[in-house]
């Protein structure tokens, strides 16, 4: 049986209409830092992003007919506070839903960037 050598993930790809606007978001509302911006070919902007010290980042592509924006992402971030995050995202105009709370599981809210894509929070207890 032949095997693979993956030896984890290193970026998910979110179309973006923008990618000046959604860099500034991801940048500047979210406090991700940028990891990589430049012109990969002609026409073909490569931007990766991501929470500092994450080992995964985001990279936003530009949408396209095959790959349009607002979509559910299917990212979970990792916080170590949901509340205080939910009231800073959504004081800075940030699409957040509801705070949820059940018995036995993490706080955790879903948000939306500016085009719409969805992305989840969930807090994770360190220690």
């Amino acid at each position: 049986m032949t095997t693979t050598h993956f030896t984890g993930l290193h970026t998910v790809a979110v179309p973006v209409d923008d990618q000046d606007a959604a860099l500034a978001f991801y940048r500047d509302t979210l406090g991700f830092e940028v990891r990589m911006d430049g012109d990969l070919q002609e026409g073909f902007r490569w931007i990766e992003v991501a929470p500092p010290g994450a080992a995964v980042s985001v990279a936003l592509v530009a949408a396209g007919p095959d790959q349009t924006a607002g979509v559910d992402t299917g990212i979970r971030l990792a916080t170590s506070d949901a509340a205080a995050d939910h009231a800073t995202l959504g004081a800075r105009g940030v699409r957040v839903e509801e705070l949820l709370r059940w018995d036995g599981v993490p706080p955790m809210f879903s948000m939306r960037d500016l085009d719409g894509n969805v992305l989840y929070v969930t807090e994770i207890s360190v220690g």
